[in-house]
């Protein structure tokens, strides 16, 4: 498959929470990077509830040297019993400025893991702050905006649509990820809006979400509930939508 990065234009739309969600539900073994710029790693103090300490990650990596490869199997975490590893993100918005030219360099070393059979989840956060991922961002196979369906958080993202649509593709791929469709607007609408095309939809469930978010016990069949299947389609949608700019690709490309 690819390398996937999950960012929000403004406010907490859900990105740590949706990208760990779809790593956890992800078909095949899945690295999931925790490149928020905002610090305070949502996978060790939000699904691991702070019971795991922070060893190595993003920091560590960035003072490694040019060649990432070794670097990354050495600050690489599992979550035990699932097919997802991670990396750490930084503890404190003030590191994320440090990381320097970490991102760029660390593109391609993702992009390498799809020979192994491995695929890659990132959560970028906030678009525009100090010390974000920017060279991520633009080089993932697919980036998704994540945005929920009223009017404050579509208006917050407007910007960056418009800017993705004048620009000559700033981005490998862009689209949005919405969270929530139909409370008010509906994914048609959203994309006739801001212009951009819609990839996947999942469900707006704060207690099932808060599994993921805050490491809650998970509540009655949240396993058959209408946010785990619509994490299931939109995993489905993010697939295929990857799959079919590379086969646009391949037909493009001269013999």
């Amino acid at each position: 498959m690819a390398v996937i990065t999950l960012c929000s234009a403004s406010g907490s739309p859900g990105v740590t929470t949706t990208a760990l969600g779809l790593a956890l539900l992800w078909p095949r073994p899945v690295l999931l990077v925790d490149a928020d710029p905002t610090g305070g790693s949502g996978i060790l103090a939000g699904f691991y509830q702070g019971m795991q300490q922070y060893e190595v990650g993003t920091v560590e990596l960035a003072r490694s040297p040019l060649d990432l490869s070794d670097s990354l199997r050495g600050v690489v975490r599992p979550i035990d019993g699932t097919n997802v590893s991670y990396v750490a993100g930084t503890s404190a918005h003030q590191q994320a400025t440090g990381l320097g030219d970490l991102w760029g360099r660390l593109s391609p070393t993702l992009d390498e893991l799809e020979s192994t059979g491995q695929d890659v989840i990132v959560d970028a956060g906030r678009l525009g702050l100090p010390g974000w991922p920017q060279a991520m961002v633009a080089l993932a196979d697919l980036t998704l905006l994540v945005v929920r369906s009223h009017l404050p958080s579509m208006a917050g993202s407007r910007s960056w649509a418009t800017a993705l649509r004048k620009e000559a593709a700033p981005w490998r791929q862009p689209g949005f990820l919405v969270i929530g469709a139909g409370k008010p607007y509906s994914t048609a609408e959203v994309s006739k809006v801001l212009g951009l095309r819609v990839v996947a939809k999942v469900a707006d469930d704060a207690e099932a979400a808060a599994v993921y978010h805050r490491g809650e016990t998970a509540p009655r069949r949240f396993e058959s509930g209408r946010y785990v299947r619509s994490l299931h389609a939109a995993a489905e949608a993010i697939g295929a939508t990857v799959s079919r700019r590379r086969a646009a690709l391949v037909e493009e490309s001269p013999l």
